[in-house]
């Protein structure tokens, strides 16, 4: 990875960016698969995840029996007992929202959350570096997603950032988010048993809002962050060339070689200290990639018309027409 000779820089970060069900949860346990590559998993929802609901970490056991996230969080906060979980949660509610774009994405955030902000990005920057120490890697991967938390990480000066934006055909993507998926890592108790859904028409909103965030922080004048975009549709056609890519766009030395076979489609996953996420964050052993078309003839008719409306300028900007 990038760093002077004699030198310890802070990790960097491959921020994973986009709207959820875009394949970045196979994207980042390829990338994870690399030397020196630690996936995180989805960080922005580990405070009631992992701390107060204490599901699962992708390596099978629950958060608190984890000794790598045991490690981390004696080193980042001297226990995860010391952190108030309902204070973090209040933070980000406060912070860390969608709707607070439009001022996240200034140089200079709101006067009066400048303080809120810096306490918030601390946690994040702290998990980093413990995260960074305990398994050695100098590249972290936290596929949050979400464009607000990006663009607050963006404003901390102790964050090496980088955004890997991962867009999807809208139309596929309202298909995915229509879907009823169990969530494995649940506990009996959670409320959140199964994946979130959004109808065709909410997810076509969220998926420009969230797209055009990260263009925006592409474009950014006085604070500029590093974006990578990529498209689903062609990291699954050619995805040892996609993910070649994008490890020479993070700095790392080497040619990446996990696929096997003639066709270059299959890998294999070894087991991680993943948080959150889409349920492959717990599968191990060999994984195929190929392209997911169903939406093209499982999408109602009058959905697809809704969405292809009302994503029109946007989609064909990313290159999906008819």
């Amino acid at each position: 990875m990038d760093g002077p000779a004699g030198s310890a820089p802070p990790p960097l970060v491959l921020y994973v960016g986009g709207l959820g069900r875009s394949g970045s949860t196979l994207l980042e346990r390829l990338l994870g698969e690399l030397p020196g590559c630690t996936p995180l998993g989805e960080l922005v929802h580990m405070w009631r995840r992992a701390l107060i609901d204490d599901e699962p970490c992708g390596c099978g056991d629950a958060f608190s029996a984890c000794p790598f996230w045991t490690k981390v969080g004696e080193l980042a906060f001297g226990g995860w007992h010391r952190l108030d979980a309902d204070a973090v949660l209040d933070l980000k509610d406060e912070v860390d929202r969608t709707r607070r774009l439009p001022g996240l994405l200034r140089a200079r955030p709101p006067a009066a959350r400048a303080a809120r902000l810096r306490a918030y990005t601390d946690l994040y920057r702290r998990l980093y570096l413990a995260a960074a120490e305990v398994s050695g890697a100098d590249l972290l991967i936290d596929s949050s997603k979400h464009a607000s938390l990006a663009a607050c990480l963006r404003l901390d000066p102790g964050i090496r950032l980088r955004v890997l934006h991962v867009v999807r055909d809208p139309r596929a993507a309202a298909h995915a988010w229509g879907k009823s998926v169990r969530r494995p890592d649940a506990r009996p108790s959670s409320p959140e048993q199964f994946m979130a859904r959004r109808s065709p028409a909410a997810t076509a909103l969220h998926w420009c809002v969230q797209n055009l965030a990260f263009e925006c922080l592409a474009a950014s004048g006085r604070l500029p962050v590093p974006v990578l975009r990529i498209r689903y549709e062609d990291f699954a056609a050619a995805p040892a060339d996609t993910l070649a890519r994008v490890a020479a766009w993070v700095g790392y030395r080497g040619q990446p070689d996990l696929f096997e076979g003639k066709s270059r489609d299959s890998a294999c996953l070894s087991s991680t200290h993943t948080v959150s996420g889409n349920p492959l964050r717990f599968t191990a052993g060999r994984v195929d990639v190929r392209p997911d078309a169903e939406w093209r003839h499982r999408l109602d008719p009058g959905d697809r018309v809704t969405v292809s409306a009302l994503t029109f300028a946007l989609r064909r900007y990313y290159g999906y027409g008819r």
